[in-house]
């Protein structure tokens, strides 16, 4: 159950850097998602669900193939897959 905190409050982090930073010059957050996830595997779970969540909040841009750089958002939303 703790295991889904951790990728719930990873979620909202990247959903915060998503909304608040997301206009700036700098690697897109699922990338730090799939390292957490990579050292997760080796160290514990929590890590790895926390990193699960960073990647679910950027999920977008990672099936865009976007690695750099801000996002052009017309509209700015919270919540979703983005």
């Amino acid at each position: 159950m703790s295991e889904i905190v951790a990728a719930f409050i990873g979620y909202i982090i990247g959903r915060i850097g998503d909304y608040y930073a997301g206009h700036w010059d700098f690697f897109h957050h699922w990338i730090y998602g799939v390292i957490l996830m990579c050292i997760g595997i080796f160290t514990n779970i929590f890590v790895w669900s926390f990193g699960l969540g960073l990647f679910i909040s950027d999920f977008k841009d990672f099936y865009n193939c976007k690695i750099y750089g801000p996002d052009r958002k017309t509209i700015k939303r919270f919540w979703g897959f983005d």
